[in-house]
């Protein structure tokens, strides 16, 4: 558990008495207040992330379907113990449900095959192999890292544990794909093995 955090609450600026890049403070000036917790930024709540995957809306059975989702570094500004406060959210992990009964939690989640210079259907941290066709509705929750600032100081005072986000409502169907070997297309053969 953290100790207290005494601050210098002047007429200009209020920060942590022990900021390395502030002057002193006169005994006066100080207050104490509880270190923060996430109960504390309850009203600060973090962007929800985006969420997408490749193929578009789509997947192939046995194959790996690959799922996108960003989630960036940003900062609210508000007030905490009555005191004006900064508060950022960095993203540290992405849990995915992918709709089957299965999840997976991964670090990096924003790097389409293209941008990974691999080829379609190939593996990736947050990619997902259906062991059945249909349809699924795939969730994904950020968990992001929580600091706060109090305004007039440049020392970020870190909060323990994680202030999650979430986007929901990706459908994803997944389809068989049959192949075989033919001599004639289907402009040749219109009623040839997987021709309309």
């Amino acid at each position: 558990m953290n100790p207290p955090v005494t601050l210098c609450n002047t007429e200009d600026d209020t920060f942590p008495i022990d900021d390395p890049l502030q002057g002193g403070c006169e005994s006066d000036d100080t207050v104490t207040i509880p270190y923060p917790t996430l109960s504390d930024l309850a009203r600060f709540m973090p962007e929800p992330p985006t969420l997408s995957g490749e193929p578009l809306n789509a997947g192939v059975l046995g194959k790996p379907t690959n799922f996108l989702s960003t989630a960036n570094e940003h900062t609210l500004d508000g007030e905490l113990f009555g005191y004006p406060v900064s508060v950022r959210f960095t993203p540290v992990e992405y849990t995915f449900d992918y709709g089957d009964g299965t999840t997976a939690t991964v670090t990096d989640a924003y790097d389409s095959w293209a941008e990974m210079g691999l080829a379609q259907f190939t593996p990736t941290a947050a990619s997902h192999t259906y062991s059945a066709k249909g349809e699924h509705d795939v969730n994904v929750t950020v968990s992001y890292s929580a600091a706060v600032n109090f305004w007039g100081s440049d020392a970020w005072l870190p909060v323990e544990g994680y202030v999650r986000a979430s986007a929901s409502g990706y459908g994803v169907t997944i389809y068989e794909v049959v192949t075989a070997l033919v001599d004639k297309d289907c402009t040749e053969d219109p009623a040839g093995i997987g021709c309309p």
